[in-house]
């Protein structure tokens, strides 16, 4: 398992070394866009409209759009200043009871491993969280953001840290029309439900549960496989556009010296032994026939 970051958890006066993993991937199946028409993976690249051209990396900055079109540009010294929670530490703040948290504010979860020195003080925080049944909740810095967190232990072994949403940005579900009208029921309605949920209330084994739709597209893509139902793409060789723009710039100066040099300077070879200025790079595809002066050859 790849380190993530390596940092500590921090409580009062405590200090514990740890590494941080990932704990959870995505396994949905990923797919790449084509193009209908030939099979090719389809780019997406970042263009400036107004400059008419594909715009490198180091030439985008940050912008927030304050009002419509209206944009406000702040650099990366903009972002130093801001406070932040300390790099590459889980800093505690409170103490509470799983019960209090509400699901809808988890988001990732990672795996908090202790690193050299850190064994005891981790298996004394994991033993204290077991006893009181707690969970810690801190603040910690991951990809450029302040995340609320919580630690708590999972399967008795490892502290897990789940990255939590701030209360702010869980959207408000009072503006939701179905639910502004509670219906009537009937005592027998009530009854037969309570009756269908005890019939399939269960103890829950995650292990039971699996992706049918995932399994189902794997077996398709395999078939398709065995079928040779196959595109294949080779990227474009860009070294061929590099000679031949490096054939027309030659092109282009040879030209411009044999008009300088006047009559007879192409057959003379101008600029190099055996007339070798007088030819373009090699592969290119033909010699551009020397511009005619008045009164030359020819004319």
């Amino acid at each position: 398992m790849r380190t993530l970051w390596k940092g500590a958890i921090t409580f009062g006066l405590v200090h514990i070394p740890v590494r941080v993993y990932p704990a959870t991937e995505n396994k949905g199946v990923k797919f790449r866009y084509l193009h209908r028409e030939c099979k090719t993976p389809v780019r997406y690249v970042k263009y400036c409209p107004t400059c008419r051209r594909e715009v490198a990396s180091e030439e985008i900055v940050s912008g927030y759009e304050y009002e419509k079109g209206q944009f406000v540009v702040l650099a990366d010294e903009d972002f130093e200043r801001l406070p932040t929670a300390e790099a590459k530490v889980v800093d505690i703040v409170d103490f509470v009871h799983i019960s209090e948290i509400d699901p809808i504010l988890f988001d990732k979860s990672y795996y908090l491993e202790p690193a050299d020195g850190g064994a005891k003080a981790y298996a004394l925080l994991r033993r204290a969280m077991l006893d009181t049944g707690r969970i810690a909740v801190a603040r910690v810095a991951l990809r450029a953001r302040q995340h609320l967190a919580a630690v708590r232990v999972f399967d008795g072994v490892v502290l897990v840290m789940e990255t939590m949403y701030w209360p702010d940005e869980v959207r408000p579900w009072t503006g939701l029309e179905g639910l502004q009208v509670e219906p009537a029921f009937h005592e027998n309605e009530i009854r037969m439900a309570e009756m269908l949920v005890n019939s399939l209330t269960a103890p829950f084994n995650p292990a039971k549960y699996t992706d049918d739709y995932r399994s189902a597209l794997h077996e398709l893509i395999r078939a398709k496989v065995e079928g040779r139902e196959i595109y294949a793409y080779r990227e474009p060789e860009t070294a061929k556009v590099v000679d031949l723009m490096e054939a027309l710039r030659a092109s282009v100066e040879m030209a411009q010296v044999t008009r300088r040099a006047g009559p007879g300077a192409a057959a003379g070879g101008v600029g190099g032994p055996s007339g070798a200025a007088g030819r373009p790079p090699e592969g290119f595809g033909g010699q551009p026939e020397a511009p005619r002066e008045p009164g030359g050859p020819g004319g």
